[in-house]
């Protein structure tokens, strides 16, 4: 089992013409993922990466069966892009496009309110089952297969933590990297929650970041509902204050948003803090041999 993606996914890029989509377009089918459509306007009837492209998604999908869609269109066409994807029927969409204003995004979350499509990102590094899909960015050959989940808000810490994982021989059921703007598809506790369903996930390590109150909120599931152990680690206890970081989301306003006030509320709720991310894979061994998961 997995959340989100599996070996019957079927892919369908939007934006496979361009630079950044073709290539990791080829590294996904390189990977093993289905990718059976891609979309271009006006490029309808070429090939790309051996794959056929389509004008439009809803072309795609009608003739290819495709049910997931990974954007790599530009900033200022990129919501548009998710709303063809939803209106196409796609069931989950991955949008990997950085640099969206934050307005368009809350415009596509009113949207897919009540639509059933799962949306993952936008400026995020995708989606991965190990062994079985990956519609992403990320570099396959760290991932094994296996029962640990983990989600985050930093892609290159999702790496990290699933490199020490590997290294330890803790396999991972699905690793998602839910992105690090202010308004994304899917928050770090709708993805617990994904995790929680899952009969095939035992334990779940969590990467937040300071900004925001997504942290508190997946706290507040971890207390309420959360079976499984989550080993949460939250990048950013050493940024000077008044420091903009990286991330759009990573912005402090107020007490809520600080690392220590996450790392507070998840301690609270149940969850194994760690201080140092080169200490997360370590942690979530010697937790899943205490509960008896390895």
């Amino acid at each position: 089992m997995s959340i989100l993606i599996d070996s019957s996914t079927r892919v369908v890029v939007q934006g496979i013409t361009g630079r950044e989509g073709s290539f990791h377009t080829r590294r996904c089918i390189e990977y093993g993922t289905k990718v059976v459509a891609g979309v271009t306007p006006g490029r309808g009837g070429e090939k790309a990466e051996g794959v056929p492209v389509f004008n439009t998604v809803r072309q795609a999908v009608t003739e290819t069966g495709a049910n997931c869609g990974l954007i790599f269109v530009p900033a200022p066409f990129a919501a548009d892009a998710m709303l063809e994807g939803t209106d196409a029927g796609l069931a989950v969409i991955v949008c990997i496009t950085e640099g969206i204003p934050t307005q368009d995004m809350v415009m596509v979350k009113r949207q897919l309110q009540g639509s059933g499509v799962r949306l993952v990102g936008p400026n995020c590094p995708g989606v991965i089952t190990p062994g079985q899909c990956k519609a992403g960015i990320m570099p396959g050959e760290v991932f094994t297969s296996g029962n640990v989940g983990v989600v985050s808000r930093s892609g290159t810490l999702v790496y990290e933590a699933v490199d020490q994982l590997t290294r330890l021989g803790i396999g991972q059921s699905t690793c998602v990297g839910a992105g690090g703007d202010p308004i994304v598809g899917t928050s770090l506790r709708e993805a617990l929650d994904l995790f929680e369903a899952d009969p095939d996930t035992a334990a779940v390590v969590l990467v937040g970041e300071i900004g925001g109150s997504q942290e508190q909120e997946a706290a507040e599931f971890i207390r309420a509902k959360m079976t499984k152990p989550v080993v949460a680690f939250i990048a950013g206890s050493t940024a000077p204050p008044g420091r903009r970081m990286g991330h759009a989301g990573a912005i402090i306003a107020g007490d809520t948003g600080t690392a220590r006030a996450k790392k507070e509320a998840l301690a609270a709720a149940g969850a194994t803090i760690v201080e140092s991310p080169a200490a997360i894979g370590a942690t979530m061994q010697r937790v899943v041999r205490e509960r008896g998961l390895l």
